[in-house]
């Protein structure tokens, strides 16, 4: 965390809609990877499955130095199995696995089930994370999760606020500050906020490239990375698909056009301003 730059990754290839997912192809992984790896050295995914067990393969073949693999659905056997084999096949690469991405949020996995999960899975080779929106964190049944798990990837998003649109970048930045003091008296090792950021359109909502990258370089000044306490760029590439359909389930209604346009890079891999302000790494 302290030197690493880490991005949240889904392959452009992996598409999710109305519960048909298209599985993403080794090819367009290599592409995508090969992109974030001039400025990017660490990877958060969503997926262990559908593809995206091509990952750790060729993030490993390109030198990134750190990857925590997400699984999708953590009640699913065959997609921890998945990770774990990813950890056990990449030792040096794989430094995590998050359980899921909101599921407690949205109800899919209650803590109970994940606190059998863990005590069923637990391997000491690999560290555990949850990834839920930060206030999750702070409810009475979190507690146990929280004392049995290794690190912690909020989701703080200022965008959701209802003061953000007239706000300054500097307010929206301090404000992911803010909830990480509030965070680390619960927290049971490193933070890592998995998701925070700006989309990049529609314009009329207040978004553009200009202030992604403002709300970035304030979130730097104010959040340097440390071991203890830093933040992913969130998300590496656009996806037009989640206009549409954010969540990928069956008869979910509408969603917000912004969904389309969180990338740092968009759909044809070309990085935007918040991306191209970061300095190149060496590879």
């Amino acid at each position: 965390m302290a030197h690493g730059r880490f991005i949240a990754y889904q392959p452009i290839s992996l598409r999710v809609v109305d519960g048909r997912v298209t599985d993403a192809d080794a090819a367009g992984i290599r592409a995508d990877l090969a992109q974030l790896r001039v400025r990017f050295d660490s990877l958060i995914t969503y997926d262990a499955i559908h593809g995206a067990q091509q990952i750790p393969a060729i993030a490993s073949a390109l030198k990134f130095r750190a990857l925590i693999i997400g699984v999708w659905d953590p009640a699913d056997d065959a997609q921890l199995a998945a990770a774990l084999e990813a950890a056990r096949r990449f030792p040096r690469l794989v430094v995590g696995i998050s359980l899921g991405n909101e599921v407690v949020f949205s109800h899919r996995v209650d803590a109970a089930r994940l606190l059998a999960i863990i005590a069923r899975e637990r391997a000491p080779e690999v560290a555990l994370s949850m990834s839920e929106p930060f206030h999750i964190y702070d409810e009475p049944a979190a507690a146990a999760v929280l004392a049995k798990l290794d690190f912690l990837l909020p989701i703080v998003h200022p965008v959701f606020q209802p003061w953000f649109r007239d706000a300054p970048d500097s307010a929206a930045a301090q404000f992911v500050v803010n909830v990480l003091g509030k965070l680390t008296p619960l927290a049971c090792g490193p933070i890592l906020v998995k998701e925070t950021g700006v989309p990049t359109a529609p314009e009329s909502a207040g978004f553009s490239e200009a202030r992604q990258a403002s709300f970035f370089g304030a979130l730097r000044r104010v959040l340097p990375p440390s071991g203890t306490q830093a933040f992913a760029y969130f998300a590496a590439y656009d996806a037009p698909w989640r206009a549409y359909d954010a969540t990928g389930v069956p008869g979910a209604p509408a969603v917000h056009p912004e969904e389309a346009h969180w990338g740092l890079y968009d759909e044809a891999r070309r990085p935007k301003a918040a991306a191209r302000e970061l300095p190149r790494l060496e590879p």
